[in-house]
C-alpha cells in the first residue's frame, strides 16, 4: 500500500517578513501626499459640496437647510439652467465629433512618408501647448468683424459675420476655436498607426486591397480604442467648457453671452457672482449626473466598435 506523500512547506526566510513589512512602509510613506490630497483637496469639497446643494447658502452666513429645493428649481423653474444645458449639448455634440475627425485624418496625413513630417507633427501639437486663454485672446483678433477670418471670406464675395457678437454665430466660433487643439488627439492616433503591424498590410496588398480599403479594414479597426479614449476625454471636457466662454463673450454683451452660455459658465455666475453657492453646488453634481450619463452610454456602446487586439470574444 502506497503511502501519500506531502509536499514539505518551504521555509520562510528570517529577513523576508521584515523586508515586506519595510516595502509596504515605503509605500504608504511616498503615496500618503496623494492620499492627503485626494482627502483634503478633492473627497472632501465633494462630500461638502453635496450638503450645500440641499441648503440655502451665501458663503457669509450659516447654510440654511431647504432639501431638494434647488434641484426642483432648476429642473422646473430656471429657464437659464435649460439653455445652458442645450448650449453645452450643442457644443459637444459637434465639437468633439469634429476633433475626433480631424485628429483622424490629420494621423493619416502625418503617418505617410512625406518630406518634413517631423516639423508638420510639432506645429500641428504646438497650439496644445499654448494657454487656454492665450489662444482665447488670439481667436479674439481673428474673429473680429475686420479680423483675418472675415477678410478670407471677403475674397470669395462673403460677407463674414461678427462672430462674437451675433448670438446665432458665437456657438460656431467656440466650436472653431475647440478644434485648434486637435493635436493631442492626432499624436495618440499617430502612435497607435506605428503600433500596427506591418505584416497585415502586406497580406492585404497581396490580396489586392487598395489603400482605401486597408484605411478601413486594418487602421481604423486598430484605432478604436485611442478614437474611444479621445471619445471620453472630448466629451468631460466639451461638458466642462469654460474659458473660452468666459473670455470670449464677456458679459456687457448680453445677447452674446446668453447664446453661449454653458453650464460651467452658469455655474460660476450663480457661486461668484450672485454668491448663491448652495444654487451652484445643485448646478455641479446636475453636470456630474449628466456626463456620467454620457460617458456609461460611451461604455456600453463600446463593445461593439472597439476592436482589442489580444482581446478574446
Amino acid at each position: 500500500m502506497a503511502t501519500p506523500t506531502t509536499t514539505p512547506t518551504p521555509l520562510k526566510k528570517p529577513g523576508s517578513s521584515k523586508r515586506r513589512r519595510r516595502e509596504a512602509l515605503a509605500f504608504y510613506l511616498f503615496i500618503s501626499p496623494w492620499i492627503i490630497g485626494f482627502l483634503v483637496f478633492l473627497l472632501g469639497p465633494m462630500i461638502a459640496s453635496v450638503y450645500y446643494s440641499l441648503t440655502d447658502w451665501d458663503s457669509f452666513t450659516p447654510p440654511k437647510w431647504v432639501g431638494l429645493d434647488n434641484y426642483t428649481k432648476l429642473l422646473t423653474d430656471d429657464p437659464a439652467f435649460w439653455k445652458a444645458l442645450w448650449n453645452t449639448f450643442y457644443y459637444a455634440a459637434i465639437s468633439v465629433p469634429l476633433g475626433l475627425i480631424l485628429g483622424l485624418w490629420l494621423a493619416n496625413l502625418l503617418n505617410k512618408q512625406v518630406r518634413a513630417r517631423k516639423l508638420f507633427r510639432t506645429l500641428i501639437y504646438l497650439p496644445t501647448l499654448v494657454p487656454l486663454v492665450a489662444t482665447a485672446m488670439i481667436f479674439k483678433m481673428v474673429l473680429a468683424p475686420s479680423g483675418p477670418v472675415n477678410d478670407f471670406l471677403g475674397v470669395f464675395g462673403i460677407d463674414g459675420p461678427s462672430w462674437l457678437i451675433d448670438g446665432p454665430w458665437v456657438k460656431p466660433a467656440l466650436i472653431l476655436m475647440s478644434v485648434w487643439g486637435a493635436g493631442s488627439a492626432t499624436v495618440l492616433l499617430l502612435a497607435a498607426m506605428k503600433g500596427i503591424p506591418r505584416e497585415l498590410y502586406e497580406a492585404a496588398e497581396v490580396d489586392g486591397a487598395g489603400a482605401t480599403r486597408q484605411f478601413w479594414s486594418i487602421t481604423l479597426p486598430h484605432l478604436t480604442p485611442i478614437i474611444f479614449f479621445n471619445l471620453i476625454m472630448g466629451l468631460i471636457g466639451a461638458f466642462q467648457v469654460f474659458s473660452q466662454v468666459y473670455i470670449l463673450t464677456p458679459k456687457s454683451n448680453r445677447g452674446a453671452y446668453d447664446a453661449a452660455q454653458t453650464m460651467v459658465p452658469l455655474l460660476f455666475d450663480q457661486a461668484f457672482g450672485f454668491y448663491h453657492m448652495g444654487y451652484a453646488s445643485a448646478i455641479s453634481w446636475l453636470l456630474f449626473a449628466v456626463i456620467l450619463v454620457f460617458t456609461a452610454l460611451a461604455f456600453r456602446t463600446a463593445r461593439r466598435w472597439v476592436f482589442y487586439e489580444t482581446e478574446v470574444k
